[in-house]
């Protein structure tokens, strides 16, 4: 099992009085090789969960366990480790760095792993080429498009081959056609074994995936399967 959640409570202010629960009593599991989406109006708490199972956030009560080790187990050294070798993020600001090519903000998660340059090189080349970017290697983010930057990070999420790839909002800043371009290449790289657990408010983003867990005031209000007819040949939808 790659994440269990049982229990799960976030309780923000709870040391000065005033008490704001954002997650109340969340259980889930969510194993390798799954597109899980996380769905809920702004305040159901799908980005607090996010952030406690990417390590971002610890719980007020409950367990989170990836790869069945619990969070408290780690000290925050390991999981900033953990979280560079085994998870990518995606964002719905893309998050790259401006002075820097395309090539170059992709290898950035590959800088502490002790790999020769070629072997980055090669890691690098391979991330580009799955998300179709490879042609802009060597331009900047501002001579981008939105999708290109949002394939930029998504390659940079990749590159390290991780465990888990998490998608905060990530077609957001984006128009129609681009973002159904992203949601292709985040169907297509799960086909091809990528877990990704994507955080949305959008039902049609939501419904590209092949679970939703519908997250409302804290609680889990909905946890099912979506229609295979969302899947095309690939993972391409047509």
């Amino acid at each position: 099992m790659l994440f269990e959640v049982e229990n799960l409570q976030k309780i923000y202010g709870a040391n000065d009085g005033v008490k704001t629960p954002a997650l109340q009593g969340v259980s889930l599991k969510i194993d390798s090789g799954e597109f899980v989406s996380i769905m809920g109006p702004s305040g159901s708490g799908k980005s607090t969960l996010m952030h406690i199972m990417c390590f971002l956030d610890r719980p007020t009560y409950g367990q989170c366990r990836f790869e069945e080790r619990s969070i408290d187990d780690f000290s925050d050294d390991e999981l900033a480790r953990i979280r560079n070798k085994k998870m990518g993020f995606v964002f719905q600001s893309y998050n790259l760095l401006s002075r820097t090519n395309v090539f170059d903000n992709v290898r950035l998660p590959l800088v502490y792993t002790g790999f020769s340059k070629e072997k980055e090189n090669e890691m690098v080349e391979q991330a580009l080429k799955s998300v179709d970017i490879f042609h802009r290697a060597f331009h900047f983010p501002n001579q981008l498009s939105g999708g290109e930057q949002q394939k930029t990070a998504i390659a940079r999420a990749i590159v390290n081959h991780p465990s888990v790839v998490f998608a905060d909002e990530p077609t957001g800043n984006l128009d129609s056609k681009s973002g159904q371009q992203i949601m292709n290449i985040f169907q297509k790289l799960n086909n091809q074994g990528h877990t990704i657990i994507l955080v949305t408010h959008e039902k049609y983003t939501a419904e590209m995936a092949k679970r939703i867990i519908s997250l409302k005031d804290g609680k889990i209000v909905n946890d099912e399967l979506v229609n295979s007819r969302h899947y095309a040949q690939d993972g391409l939808i047509k």
